[in-house]
């Protein structure tokens, strides 16, 4: 369970998190977060947040960051914000360390979200990329749609597919989330 404090570091994407306020602290309104991108670390899958919004501030280095396929880099000090349904991924591509103060409105569950995927990775049951395999992904995204979508497939053809290929994870032994993982 997430709690002010707690650290998630997850060594293959390069990206760490601290959660500076959960949404216990805020009645759910407001998850706020610094995250430190190592160097190089790595560009994550394009997705979106159907219901919510999140506004960043590098406070340190410089953070490469893809809004709608268009690529923009923001230093320290600068600010920017993506709205609900907007496309995006985000990344250090830069030889130095990125912190960024990062804020999600309304929480919702993000915080089991980032809790179950760093807990993967750092557990051995991502590719060497972090990203989870085809059987792990299809329950992590019927249970998280809410706060995370895949920017491709379309969102119809992810339900029908993850849909499907649920029954089978779950007889392989994967889960939507692990209780090792949000303690």
């Amino acid at each position: 369970m997430a709690f002010r404090g707690k650290v998630l570091l997850n060594p293959l994407t390069g990206q760490d998190i601290i959660f500076l306020q959960t949404s216990k602290d805020t009645e759910g309104r407001l998850l706020k977060m610094q995250s430190v991108y190592n160097t190089q670390s790595r560009e994550p899958i394009a997705h979106y947040h159907p219901e919510q919004e999140e506004d960043f501030t590098v406070l340190e280095g410089e953070l490469s960051v893809k809004i709608n396929g268009q690529l923009t880099a923001y230093k320290a000090g600068e600010h920017f914000y993506i709205p609900k349904g907007t496309v995006h991924s985000m990344w250090n591509a830069s030889v130095g360390k990125t912190i960024v103060n990062w804020e999600v409105r309304p929480a919702m569950n993000t915080e089991y979200l980032l809790e179950t995927t760093a807990g993967l990775a750092n557990d051995g049951r991502t590719g060497a990329d972090g990203k989870p395999g085809l059987l792990q992904i299809a329950l992590i995204a019927n249970r998280y749609a809410g706060v995370f979508r895949l920017a491709k497939p379309p969102y119809i053809v992810q339900r029908i597919l993850f849909t499907l290929l649920s029954p089978f994870a779950r007889l392989a032994g994967y889960k939507a989330s692990y209780r090792e993982y949000l303690d």
